[in-house]
């Protein structure tokens, strides 16, 4: 599994460069950030599985951004907004955990951990959201936006989070480090 996460991080690399030939410094800028997300695992030792699933999401999600995957396919932006920012929920925490804001829980403390993931997850929902507001309103107005989109997206971030928070409680180690 590391190594499907190393292959995913070197497409990062790649997508730099096919991003930026087809769209410019928007490309740039969006793979750019994919790439920088995708070298956070690494730093953070993180499980191989949970690397491979955090890079690949965040590489697949700018993918169909720029291939104009959400305007074709109905229904996929919800799903990506929840996988997407569930995973980014748990590996924020995981950091947190890791950097020693977070005490790793044991028994009931787990319950204060999936509430961190969760709010985690609702403020990057957030974020994201005004993050594609923000690029329609001053990049590229192909940036779908409105009302119910956003309503949507953020109930799709959360709903992913509080799955996501399930999961971590159950299986994730927050103090040692995951094996690569």
């Amino acid at each position: 599994m590391a190594v499907a996460a190393d292959v995913v991080r070197l497409l990062a690399v790649v997508s730099v460069v096919a991003g930026t030939w087809r769209s410019g410094v928007v490309g740039a800028a969006l793979f750019l950030l994919v790439l920088g997300g995708c070298v956070l695992p690494l730093a953070l030792r993180l499980p191989a599985g949970l690397d491979a699933a955090y890079c690949a999401t965040l590489l697949f999600a700018a993918w169909a951004a720029q291939l104009d995957w959400y305007v074709a396919i109905p229904g996929l932006d919800v799903v990506v907004h929840a996988v997407a920012t569930g995973l980014i929920a748990v590996v924020a925490t995981v950091a947190l955990a890791r950097w020693g804001a977070v005490v790793a829980p044991t028994g009931r403390a787990r319950v204060g951990v999936a509430v961190v993931v969760v709010g985690i997850g609702a403020v990057a929902s957030v974020l994201w959201e005004l993050g594609e507001w923000a690029g329609h309103t001053f990049l590229d107005d192909r940036i779908q936006v409105g009302y119910s989109d956003t309503l949507g997206d953020l109930a799709a971030g959360v709903a992913g989070s509080v799955i996501a928070a399930a999961l971590a409680t159950r299986s994730l180690d927050l103090d040692a480090a995951g094996e690569s």
